[in-house]
């Protein structure tokens, strides 16, 4: 199992987890109160689950040749959307939402 932090406005607000067999689950911290990672995952205490990478979380990769380019600069499989979103994520994103490891 893989996992990450998830900030929001650099206040950690849940945890992103990717399983062993390729699901997905993003949980709200219980203590958190601040603004939702997206509208579409409203703060709440049960965990979202998919089989896919959350479309928000998807969406804040890059596509095509900059993909392409990641990838091998970052030695990370191109289809391995999660260690690209961990690599790529931390800093400087387009919104709100950083991701940050687990150490």
């Amino acid at each position: 199992m893989r996992q990450c932090k998830v900030l929001v406005h650099d206040v950690e607000a849940g945890v992103l987890q990717e399983t062993d067999d390729s699901q997905y689950i993003f949980t709200y911290h219980s203590n958190y109160a601040g603004a939702p990672v997206c509208l579409a995952m409203p703060v709440r205490l049960e965990p979202y689950r998919s089989e896919h990478l959350f479309p928000y979380f998807f969406n804040m990769l890059s596509e095509g040749a900059n993909r392409q380019t990641q990838s091998m600069f970052l030695h990370i499989d191109e289809n391995d959307d999660f260690g690209i979103l961990l690599a790529t994520a931390q800093d400087d994103t387009i919104g709100a939402v950083t991701i940050k490891p687990i150490e």
